[in-house]
């Protein structure tokens, strides 16, 4: 039974953050440290804001979580200072919490009863918080610890590659008892937790710290080996009785305006891969924004982390523009009712940090100098229809700007599944949104080949990474002994009731 009453007594209160000016001289996590006796005491006060409702929207997948995470549960068993027990309940639906803590935007907070009338309420549970305070806690506590299998089956599953819906899949299966192996092109595990996200954003100790406890269960890793390159599928598959596809969705989507062939002019992932390879100490990054003037061209979330890159590399100014209206700072419940995703104004940590934000503006063409280096950029502000068939048309409205740039990074999003040799020799071939399709059992028309992750559903976020990563493992499983005990938490349908 939660507290009822929590949220008339107790006031919403966000983890602290360190002080801008210095945060951006390092690339430690963004938040404060705390003492873990303060933070446990404050954050128990927190969860007591959980009040008994009627229908917890907050994990129901169609608005909230779509892991199906327990959070009345956890928060309730945080309340009273159960920390050992509210872990069980958290890693009974989510292998990696302190990912999602840290990582996931929190569909869950906006589906939260509390967030119906802020105003009166204060505003949803500090459910992130929360989640991310029990599972450092039992990482703190040594409550953690590998699950291996008790039996063998004998059977051997190949997962490529390593972001959240591979490292998901390829724990269940192992703890189901099979023989997993997980193949990455690149030189370390992780995929986009590794090379996409910013340090600041989530330590690389904490990803090292879960793959230990999954090396130690049995998951076996093989680095630096593109499969369909390195390892031919044909032979994958004599090796193994099933496989899985959790390549991502990392085709870049592209802006091919006047000037994009420009030194300077560069995709979003071409910067923060090799920044967080400079914090893995593999050297400086050979695209730094150090002493430059930047433009970031989207307003997302990738745009956000090269906002905060690119404060840390010691940018002379950064801007991030956005065609799309600026969105309101409140719930509009004609656009997006409540339990919704409210479509309003986010601030980020990175915003916060500096750089200004231009809303209703789009590039019109690069300009350089007679060397071919970038040295400024022209937009001008403009106006998006969307005709019947919800095609988006960018048209000018007004004169156009120059600003000086010496660094243009394209974040506006991702066309889906790059083109690999993996799927030719498969034989799989991309859909319409440029995904892998399949079956209500998430296997592709390869037979034994199964899909999860942004390689099904498009760029996503990272609890429908996981959760479609378990869902396949339960699926692979069944396909392997005729049943499965796994859970499954979504089915290869599922959407959101809006897009997040």
């Amino acid at each position: 039974m939660a507290d009822p009453t929590g949220f008339l007594r107790i006031p919403k209160v966000e983890a602290a953050k360190r002080p801008v000016d210095e945060r951006v001289g390092d690339w430690r996590e963004v938040y404060e440290r705390q003492d873990p006796h303060e933070r446990a005491g404050e954050v128990s006060q927190q969860a007591r804001r959980c009040m008994d409702c009627g229908i917890p929207f907050c994990h129901s997948g169609s608005a909230g979580c779509p892991l199906g995470n327990l959070i009345p549960e956890w928060n309730d068993l945080v309340r009273r200072g159960r920390w050992d027990a509210a872990s069980d309940r958290l890693h009974a639906t989510n292998n990696f919490p302190e990912f999602t803590g840290r990582l996931c935007p929190a569909p869950c907070e906006a589906a939260c009863v509390l967030s119906i009338s802020e105003g009166h309420t204060g505003g949803a549970v500090t459910i992130k918080r929360i989640e991310q305070s029990i599972v450092d806690q039992a990482w703190m506590d040594g409550t953690i610890e590998p699950q291996p299998a008790a039996i063998s089956t004998g059977k051997g599953v190949a997962v490529v590659g390593s972001g959240p819906a591979g490292l998901a899949a390829a724990q269940q299966l192992t703890r189901a008892g099979h023989h997993v192996t997980v193949y990455e092109r690149d030189d370390r595990i992780g995929g986009l937790l590794r090379y996409g996200i910013p340090e600041y954003k989530l330590e690389k100790s904490g990803l090292d710290q879960r793959l230990a406890q999954m090396r130690a269960e049995g998951t076996r890793f093989v680095t630096d080996c593109e499969v369909g390159v390195d390892l031919s599928v044909e032979r994958l598959r004599s090796q193994h009785d099933a496989v899985v596809l959790a390549v991502g969705a990392l085709r870049s989507r592209d802006n091919p305006v006047e000037g994009r062939e420009l030194d300077g002019v560069h995709f979003a992932m071409e910067h923060l891969v090799p920044a967080n390879r400079e914090c893995e100490g593999d050297g400086p990054s050979p695209i730094s924004a150090a002493g430059k003037h930047v433009v970031i061209i989207g307003g997302g979330d990738t745009g956000a982390d090269c906002l905060g890159t690119a404060h840390r590399q010691g940018a002379a100014s950064v801007t991030q523009l956005d065609y799309n209206a600026e969105p309101p700072g409140q719930r509009d419940e004609s656009r997006s009712p409540w339990p919704t995703w409210p479509l309003v104004l986010r601030t980020s940590p990175a915003h916060a940090e500096g750089g200004a934000r231009h809303y209703e503006v789009a590039v019109q063409r690069f300009v350089g100098d007679d060397k071919g280096r970038l040295v400024s950029i022209v937009i001008a502000e403009v106006k998006v229809e969307r005709d019947a068939d919800g095609r988006r048309s960018i048209t000018p409205v007004g004169a156009e700007i120059e600003l000086p740039c010496e660094l243009a990074l394209l974040a506006i999003g991702f066309d889906g599944v790059e083109h690999m040799a993996l799927l030719d020799e498969l034989g799989l071939r991309l859909n319409g949104r440029g995904a892998l399709s399949c079956g209500s059992d998430w296997q592709t028309d390869a037979p034994g080949v199964f899909v999860c992750g942004d390689a099904h559903r498009g760029a996503s976020l990272i609890v429908w990474a996981i959760a479609e990563g378990r869902s396949a493992a339960h699926a692979v499983d069944a396909y392997l002994m005729g049943e499965s005990d796994l859970p499954a938490p979504v089915k290869p349908g599922a959407l959101p009731l809006a897009a997040v």
